[in-house]
């Protein structure tokens, strides 16, 4: 019996890092999500959003069973020992003398038994729901009572019996040393102990350590252990064979268990610092079969990561697409929260696809096939294109990439040149996007985008009534009222509201 991947129900190749995880900040979600899981090496896994829907809820399923602590125990604990079991035989390819080094491996096949045993009967004892774990627990039960594990079990406890039994007395005169069986002599500890004994008056704390084993040997106790083996020869021979049979004594299917289980853990224990404050997160529908799409108090949770840290406010909101709408115009004045809206869009999606909870009360969101971002960015002199030029040809490459099932985002595209270039160049791009009919969401201060045809949806960001200096950060479905554009004007050449009033400061 093989085991694959409590991962992927079905094969699937892991990915490069995509190009847009800057422009949405998924890279510093991904590197929050995997800081404490350095060794397992976990951000391949989080690069590579899943094919198909029936993949996605595969691991609903097992993050939704891991809400039972008892599991998630076991889990922590089995990682716990792994993670031991990689430790030692570290440490075992730095040691130098073969006896101290078979020691070594021996006592490591023994913790591993142990932990495969106390896995096993933890497992057994839990009712699990979804396929990739109950899956597991078939497959752990099988390899703990298969012929290679009994058998592997069986040779270390005789092995260890046979090791218990070497005893062994060192004569030490001046600068030699004689080894040879325990033949009976007298022990002179118990003498000593008996001895003072009765100058005992009362209980004193124990201040003798516990004998461990010991990382390192010097070239006096390898030659003494050299000296045993050669008055225990059968021993020593034993111990050599089964140290060389089992060198590689890991099941695979259980290392790849190992590894693969801290992408749940290590995004499970990310989430709870949000939910903890209050912050919601769902399991979304995903599909391609249905194009209407929403969320009900959805965040960008990059900037809630940094928020928590200031304790500062976290601002939600919430978005609905139908039939046959597709397109969403951000518009509205800067500072706004437009650029975070469509941030939060992306990663929805993209944390979606990795079939992993994402923030909001409830969400469907759609199942994309490619996710493409197109943000504003510094010009480049190195490659003597104007900013246009460039814009240009990066939305030229992402539309002839793109399909129905793409999404797109775009942020403040365009920027560099004329209102009425704006117009232009915006309406075929937007006329593209149309007859692809891909998602999109573009945030932009040209308002005419909004009502461009039946798949164009128009939101903006919204101010204080009383005081329109004061952003609330909320983006709402809402007709633009003309004044983005203007506001960008008057903001540039200092003419804003809130750049008048500190002008006129008493």
């Amino acid at each position: 019996m093989t085991y694959n991947s409590i991962l992927f129900n079905t094969p699937q190749p892991i990915q490069e890092a995509p190009d847009y995880l800057s422009d949405l900040n998924l890279d510093q979600i991904i590197d929050a999500v995997t800081a404490s899981k350095e060794e397992y090496n976990l951000k391949p896994f989080f690069y590579t959003p899943l094919s198909n829907a029936d993949a996605i809820y595969y691991r609903h399923e097992i993050m939704l069973d891991m809400k039972n602590e008892t599991l998630l125990r076991n889990i922590r604990s089995f990682a716990s020992g792994m993670s031991t079991i990689r430790r030692y035989l570290a440490l075992i390819e730095k040691l130098y003398y073969p006896y101290h080094k078979e020691g070594w491996i021996l006592k490591t096949i023994d913790l591993y038994c142990s932990i495969m045993d106390q896995f096993s009967e933890d497992m057994f004892r839990l009712s699990l729901r979804s396929r990739g774990l109950r899956q597991f627990k078939e497959y752990l039960k099988t390899y703990t009572s298969s012929d290679f594990f009994c058998t592997l079990k069986e040779q270390k406890d005789n092995l260890k019996s046979m090791l218990g039994k070497v005893n062994y007395s060192l004569f030490i005169k001046e600068n030699h040393i004689r080894v040879q069986r325990y033949l009976g002599e007298l022990d002179y500890s118990k003498e000593v102990e008996e001895t003072f004994k009765k100058f005992k008056q009362h209980n004193v704390k124990d201040y003798t350590a516990e004998f461990t084993s010991r990382q390192t040997m010097d070239h006096i106790e390898a030659a003494i252990l050299d000296m045993v083996a050669k008055l225990y020869p059968e021993t020593f021979l034993e111990l050599d064979r089964f140290t060389g049979q089992y060198a590689d004594f890991q099941d695979s299917g259980i290392k790849i268990f190992d590894r693969e289980i801290q992408f749940y853990l290590a995004y499970l224990e990310y989430i709870a610092r949000f939910t903890y404050a209050g912050l919601p997160f769902c399991y979304p529908g995903v599909s391609r079969e249905t194009r209407e799409i929403h969320c009900n108090g959805g965040y960008d949770l990059a900037l809630a990561q940094n928020l928590l840290r200031e304790e500062g406010d976290i601002v939600s909101n919430d978005f609905f697409m139908k039939d046959p709408e597709r397109i969403i115009i951000v518009s509205g004045p800067n500072q706004g929260g437009k650029t975070t809206f469509a941030r939060m869009f992306g990663q929805l999606h993209y944390l979606a696809a990795l079939g992993c909870p994402v923030p909001g009360r409830d969400a469907q969101l759609y199942h994309y096939d490619t996710l493409f971002t197109h943000f504003e960015k510094e010009e480049d002199i190195t490659n003597l294109r104007s900013k246009l030029e460039d814009d240009l040809i990066r939305i030229h490459g992402i539309l002839a990439q793109a399909s129905s099932d793409s999404i797109i985002i775009m942020n403040e595209i365009f920027n560099s040149t004329t209102l009425h270039d704006v117009l232009s160049i915006g309406t075929k791009v937007l006329q593209q996007i149309s007859d692809l009919d891909a998602f999109c969401v573009w945030v932009t201060f040209v308002d005419e985008f909004s009502t461009y045809n039946e798949k164009t949806v128009s939101m903006i960001s919204t101010v204080e009534p009383d005081n329109p200096a004061v952003r609330t950060f909320r983006i709402v479905r809402k007709r633009a009222d003309g004044l983005a554009y203007a506001l960008s004007i008057a903001e540039k050449y200092d003419l804003s509201y809130t750049q008048l009033m500190e002008r006129i400061k008493p």
